[in-house]
C-alpha cells in the first residue's frame, strides 16, 4: 500500500505549555524554559526544563487511575487524550480492535526507580512498593495509554534513545500501511529528570554548564554551545490512512509521506564523524516520499546544543540540502526531552506546515562559524512550507528522519 498517511490529531505537554496550543505559542516566542531545579540541588548541573504542572495537578487531570502510574505514563496518557480529542475521535465509539498504540520511551520512569531503590536501601524490602515493576518498565506508558483509550490493536513501545519518538511515528505508519490498524496513536514520553540520570549525562560531558543563566543555556548551533539541558515532556500524534480520515470527514493537519531509519554502527554515544548514517536516513526518507532534496523547504533539526552533534548535523544539512531551507531547533526553548523529543518535534513540524510559520532557534544570534545553514533567529519566520523534514538522532547510533507534507 502506498496511500499517504494523514496526521489528524496532536497532543503535547512540554516545558513551554500544558497543551499543543500553549507549546506552539511558547516555541514561537523563542524564550528558553530552563531554570534551577530543586530536585537537582547540590549537583554540578542543577538546571532542567520541566512540564509546568505538579504531580497532583497531573493526577487530577488523569483521574482515579493515576495512583498506579509513573509520571512518565501520566504525561503520555494526557498527551494521547488531547491528540485523540483533537482528531475528533471518541474512544467510546471506535472499534478498539483497529486502533494501535505506539508510544516510545528512552529512559523509563526514572523518579520512581530511584525512589524505590532508596526505600530498599534505607527502609528494607517490606517498604518497596508493589507497583515498582509496572511503574518503571519502559513499555508501561504505551500500556496505560491503551488501557485509557480502550485501544486493543497492536501495542508497541520503541526505545531508540533520543530517536524513540520518531521511531514510534515511523512504526505506526508502517502498521497503517500494512493494514494492521485503521488508527494509530503514536508518540513518546519521558520523565527522567532525576539526580542519577542528570549526573550520568554530566559525567558523559553531555550537559550545558551555563547554570548561571539557565534560560540561555541550550544554544543549538551557536558558537558558545556546550551541551543540552535535560527536560521532560510528551508528544502524541494520531495517524490514519488518508482514505480513512476522509471517510469520517476528519480535518487533516499534515501528511506523513516518508520515513528513513539507519544505524551508525560506530559508538555508544558519539555520532559517526562522517555523518554517513544520518545522511543515509535523510536520503532514505526522501526516497520513501519520492521527493528530491531541493523539495525540502524546512528542517526541524535535532539540534541538541552539543559540540559534536550540532557540528555533524549542520554539515549534513549543508551537504544534502545546499539550497539552505529554513532551520529551527526547538530544544533551545524546550530543552532535550530525550525519548520524547522526536515526537514533540514531529508535532511542531506539523504545526509549521499548517501555520506557514517557522519558530526561531532560542539563544542564537547566528550559526557558529563554518555552519552553512539558514537558522531562523530572533522571531518566527513566515514561510510557505510545503515539505519539511524532522531529524532525530540517539545514543546507540540511531538515526530517524520523518518527511511531512502540507495537507
Amino acid at each position: 500500500m502506498t496511500e499517504p498517511v494523514a496526521v489528524t490529531g496532536l497532543g503535547l505537554l512540554t516545558p513551554a505549555g500544558e497543551s499543543t496550543d500553549a507549546t506552539w505559542g511558547g516555541v514561537c516566542r523563542g524564550a528558553g524554559t530552563a531554570s534551577h531545579d530543586p530536585a537537582l540541588a547540590g549537583l554540578p548541573v542543577d538546571i532542567s526544563c520541566r512540564v509546568p504542572l505538579a504531580r497532583d495537578a497531573l493526577d487530577r487531570r488523569v483521574g482515579r487511575a493515576a495512583w498506579r502510574m509513573s509520571r512518565n505514563a501520566v504525561l503520555a496518557v494526557l498527551a494521547a487524550r488531547e491528540a485523540v480529542h483533537d482528531a475528533g475521535l471518541d474512544p467510546r465509539a471506535w472499534d478498539g480492535d483497529r486502533v494501535a498504540v505506539v508510544i516510545g520511551c528512552g529512559m523509563g520512569a526514572g523518579a520512581e526507580r530511584e525512589e524505590q531503590a532508596g526505600r530498599l536501601r534505607e527502609l528494607g524490602a517490606d517498604m518497596v512498593s508493589a507497583l515498582t515493576v509496572p511503574q518503571i518498565i519502559p513499555n508501561m506508558a504505551a500500556g496505560e495509554v491503551s488501557i485509557d483509550l480502550g485501544a486493543r490493536g497492536p501495542g508497541l513501545a520503541p526505545s531508540t534513545a533520543c530517536a524513540s519518538g520518531a521511531t514510534a511515528v515511523a512504526v505506526a505508519r508502517d502498521l497503517l500501511l500494512l493494514g494492521r490498524c485503521d488508527i494509530a496513536v503514536a508518540g513518546a514520553t519521558e520523565a527522567a529528570v532525576t539526580p542519577l540520570t542528570v549526573t550520568g549525562f554530566w559525567r558523559a560531558g553531555s550537559l550545558s554548564r551555563h547554570t548561571d543563566a539557565p534560560a540561555g543555556a541550550p544554544r543549538p548551533f551557536a558558537a558558545g554551545r556546550d551541551g543540552f539541558v535535560p527536560a521532560e515532556g510528551a508528544g502524541v500524534l494520531v495517524l490514519e490512512r488518508t482514505g480513512h480520515a476522509a471517510a469520517r470527514g476528519a480535518r487533516v493537519r499534515a501528511r506523513l509521506v516518508g520515513c528513513g531509519s539507519t544505524s551508525d554502527a560506530h559508538h555508544p554515544t558519539a555520532p559517526a564523524p562522517d555523518g554517513r548514517g544520518a545522511e543515509a536516513a535523510l536520503r532514505a526518507a526522501l526516497a520513501d516520499a519520492d521527493l528530491a532534496p531541493h523539495d525540502v523547504g524546512h528542517v526541524n533539526a535535532h539540534g541538541t546544543s552539543t559540540l559534536l552533534g550540532d557540528a555533524g548535523e549542520a554539515a549534513l544539512i549543508a551537504r544534502v540540502l545546499p539550497h539552505r531551507p529554513g532551520v529551527t531547533a526547538p530544544k533551545g526553548v524546550l530543552g532535550h526531552s530525550l525519548g520524547a523529543a522526536g515526537a514533540v518535534e514531529a508535532a511542531l513540524t506539523v504545526l509549521t506546515l499548517q501555520h506557514g510559520t517557522v519558530p526561531p532557534v532560542a539563544n542564537l544570534d547566528a550559526p557558529a562559524p563554518g555552519f552553512d545553514i539558514d537558522c531562523v533567529t530572533k522571531e518566527p519566520r513566515r514561510q510557505d512550507v510545503r515539505i519539511a523534514v524532522s531529524h532525530s538522532f540517539g545514543f546507540g547510533g540511531h538515526n530517524v528522519v520523518l518527511v511531512l507534507a502540507r495537507a
